[in-house]
């Protein structure tokens, strides 16, 4: 079944035609996406940049091929994640092999501390909130606190595990839908969900540790 939007057919048929214009809108328009995620991958900027050139490469020496069976951004993601990951097999580095996961084979990781939260037992409040999460950002320096809280977030999805670091980064930074990142990163619904609930759990204690230490 093809799927390719009508906003993307034009775009689509100008690469095949080899139009520079049309190769010089989509750089614009995908390149500092394509970068943010090739370094999930990366050991440097520069080694991610050199993936991303790769992935460009791949496109024009792909476009004739491309059936219109995905969106082009699908594709063209598709293109990255694939380059990044034989890339990274043939440095004999660990790889994010996400379309083989499974959240089944995980351990069932708590999103909080089950010691944030009362017991069962308590008599007026059972399993509710024993420490509640602090207001990040709501003192008088609320606009500093904002900026050490994103490097703080940066820093956190960098320590995540590969899997995780890559469905973060594209749901959460980058903004997509999760059909999306299902397709691309070919993993299920479920794993997803599972993947992205885990990171997000893993930066928001990031945050706690650091702002309760102050």
């Amino acid at each position: 079944m093809n799927v390719t939007s009508h906003a993307d057919a034009p775009l689509v048929d100008a690469l095949k035609r080899r139009d520079e214009a049309a190769f010089v809108q989509i750089v614009r328009q995908y390149h500092g996406q394509l970068l943010r995620l090739a370094m999930v991958y990366a050991r440097s900027r520069a080694v991610a940049e050199e993936i991303v050139q790769d992935a460009w490469l791949g496109v024009v020496q792909g476009i004739d091929t491309f059936e219109g069976r995905s969106s082009f951004k699908t594709w063209l993601f598709r293109i990255l994640v694939n380059r990044a990951r034989t890339r990274a097999q043939r440095e004999g580095r660990t790889i994010p092999f996400s379309s083989v996961w499974d959240a089944s084979r995980e351990p069932n990781e708590p999103a909080v501390d089950p010691d944030r939260f009362l017991p069962a037992t308590d008599r007026d409040w059972p399993f509710h909130w024993a420490v509640p999460p602090k207001a990040w950002g709501s003192s008088p320096e609320a606009e500093v606190l904002a900026r050490e809280s994103l490097e703080l977030v940066e820093h956190a999805i960098a320590e995540l595990p590969p899997a995780q670091r890559e469905v973060i980064t594209l749901r959460d930074v980058e903004g997509w839908e999760s059909e999306e990142v299902c397709n691309v990163l070919g993993i299920s619904e479920t794993n997803q969900r599972v993947l992205l609930h885990r990171a997000r759990s893993r930066v928001r204690a990031a945050l706690e540790r650091h702002f309760d230490l102050e």
